[in-house]
């Protein structure tokens, strides 16, 4: 304990300065909607869970082009951290024009409608890509990746302070479907489901013991409907994998519940959960067609729905 208040305060500065190495060091942002509701942190793990064209991935993009862009660039205030974003696609559908699209947007957006190539430039070369095909890759991946952050950090001078995860469940259904198969020599370890989610768990403690970063996954599910809302529980840190189940849905959108499925060791990992669904298409009608969306948390649970929309690779708050 001493010696985390000996890093925490220096003898040789003041306040004044040691406030400021702090912020520099870890910075506050404001994270676009529907993640604005919560000061999240470095060290926090945030699921994103949704079906399918819930907006999960866009969320995703904005939060990073808020951590890429920088906080002024020649007298022009963005808002940015100038960080990096340290970005997996498993499920191997990211398409890096939609990035592009939305960074230009911004940049256009913030200074005129002034096209700076060299802003532009910057702000992609702080936003490092990484895809994976299968558990086995994104296993060895993130072994090494301690390294590779190191490298970064030292060319960019400054660290990463994102790393997303689009989707933590993309090989689930392959990996729960496949044979265990024994690791190496070792005969009480086998290959499977759990052993891999036991393992990127590991693995991502690991990293942030000595970079410390805010992680956010995605993770697609299937709303189906049919649960009573009594059998519902909310509480899934006191039950197995099997049993977790949440009942969720508001005016304008349809009654869901869906069943947690990914191991324990993953549940017990996160310390953020939102759930995001599209609206029905007569209150989408309502917007004018504009693609919104509701939001709720879960962990923790705040029992508020919120409307998010997108318009021009830009999200807002619909009142």
């Amino acid at each position: 304990m001493q010696e985390e208040v000996r890093n925490w305060i220096k003898g040789d500065e003041s306040g004044a300065e040691m406030l400021e190495r702090v912020l520099r060091e870890r910075p506050f942002l404001i994270l676009p909607p529907p993640l604005d509701r919560f000061p999240l942190r470095l060290g926090n793990i945030v699921e994103i869970v949704g079906p399918s064209s819930s907006a999960k991935t866009q969320i995703l993009i904005q939060a990073a082009i808020s951590c890429i862009l920088p906080k002024e660039w020649k007298g022009v205030h963005y808002g940015g951290l100038e960080r990096l974003v340290l970005y997996f696609d498993l499920d191997s559908r990211f398409d890096i024009q939609r990035l592009s699209q939305s960074l230009n947007h911004h940049i256009l957006q913030t200074n005129g409608s002034v096209y700076d190539e060299e802003l532009f430039l910057a702000c992609m070369r702080r936003f490092l890509y990484v895809r994976c095909y299968n558990s086995i890759e994104f296993l060895a991946t993130l072994k090494t990746l301690r390294y590779q952050l190191q490298k970064e950090s030292k060319a960019h001078g400054f660290g990463a302070h994102f790393l997303m995860i689009d989707s933590i469940s993309a090989f689930y259904w392959i990996d729960r479907a496949s044979t265990p198969v024994q690791v190496g020599c070792d005969k009480r370890k086998n290959f499977s489901l759990h052993t891999v989610v036991d393992t990127v768990v590991h693995e991502i403690q690991k990293l942030l013991q000595v970079q410390p970063m805010l992680i956010f996954a995605t993770k697609t599910t299937i709303l189906s409907e049919g649960f009573p809302t009594s059998d519902m529980k909310r509480n899934f840190r006191n039950v197995s994998s099997r049993d977790a189940t949440y009942s969720v849905g508001s005016r304008g959108t349809q009654k869901h519940s869906y069943r947690e499925f990914m191991p324990s060791t993953w549940q017990h990992f996160i310390t953020h959960r939102i759930l995001v669904q599209v609206l029905d298409e007569e209150v989408i009608n309502k917007y004018k067609k504009q693609s919104t969306y509701t939001s709720e948390w879960l962990l923790p649970s705040l029992r508020l729905i919120d409307k998010f929309g997108v318009r021009d690779a830009c999200m807002y708050t619909v009142t």
